[in-house]
């Protein structure tokens, strides 16, 4: 119990750094700047020096400002700090680690994909909430790691993965078509290639599930409380991603429980 509090902690401190570093990728990739290079503010383009860079401290510290321009530091930054912090140690649960028989090399292999996956998520999560397009730099370089990952790992599982990319893709992808692409964008076929091959069958189809049953629930509360239209434009992706990260995370648990509550 000892040693697992203190691994979750360093975990979380390092879903911090790697938020920060995110949040960096997401600034950068809009503006189509390369990734190497100093952190600098947005506003006054003042190079930021190291004590500016502690994740969420240095936000909370500088109460929410530039050190230099005394702009205000958009809420993203620790947000998506905290929730790439909380995810890993999630992802990292999810896992099984047992620390009495120790951490093979295949183990540390699964456990940086799955980090890889959740940073990729995050990214495409907050790109798409903000600019309304999935990144293909950040998507198509996922779909090839995880599809070289299953197959590596269980080559037998290849045919189940392939239904559930058909699956969800496929549904996708007649949706694009038949509204010539104003219901659903094409980032949104390809997002659901990386969930089949993320997911597998049936996962696949609670996270489309639950997709729409987030969207749904969003879609009426902002025509309550903003008054937006029914037509109103609306990223899917944070909801497909959102769905994703449930199935990964709790989508056995979940599916089993409802073949036992309805005796399927």
């Amino acid at each position: 119990m000892f040693i697992n509090l203190w691994v979750n902690i360093f975990v979380f401190i390092f879903g911090l750094c790697i938020g920060s570093f995110l949040n960096c990728v997401i600034y950068r990739l809009e503006k189509k700047e390369k990734l190497a290079g100093r952190s600098y503010c947005p506003q006054c383009k003042n190079t930021l020096s190291w004590s500016d860079l502690f994740p969420v401290f240095s936000f909370l510290c500088l109460w929410g400002k530039c050190r230099y321009c005394s702009k205000k530091i958009s809420w993203q930054y620790p947000i998506v700090e905290i929730a790439t912090g909380i995810l890993f140690v999630l992802v990292f649960g999810s896992l099984g680690f047992d620390w009495k028989l120790g951490i093979g090399i295949w183990d540390l292999i699964r456990m940086c994909f799955m980090f890889y996956v959740a940073s990729a998520l995050i990214i495409i999560f907050v790109y798409d909430l903000k600019y309304y397009i999935i990144p293909d730099k950040i998507l198509l370089p996922a779909i090839g790691i995880a599809f070289a990952f299953r197959l590596f790992e269980n080559f037998s599982s290849i045919p189940n993965l392939i239904i559930a990319t058909l699956v969800g893709s496929g549904f996708f992808l007649f949706i694009f078509l038949i509204s010539g692409g104003s219901w659903m964008g094409f980032g949104d076929v390809k997002l659901a290639v990386l969930m089949g091959l993320l997911l597998s069958f049936p996962n696949i189809l609670l996270a489309l599930f639950l997709a729409f049953f987030l969207g749904a629930v969003m879609g009426v509360i902002m025509m309550i409380f903003k008054g937006k239209k029914l037509r109103s434009e609306l990223p899917f992706g944070p909801f497909l991603i959102t769905g994703t990260f449930i199935a990964l995370l709790w989508g056995s648990q979940i599916v089993q429980w409802y073949l036992n509550y309805f005796q399927i």
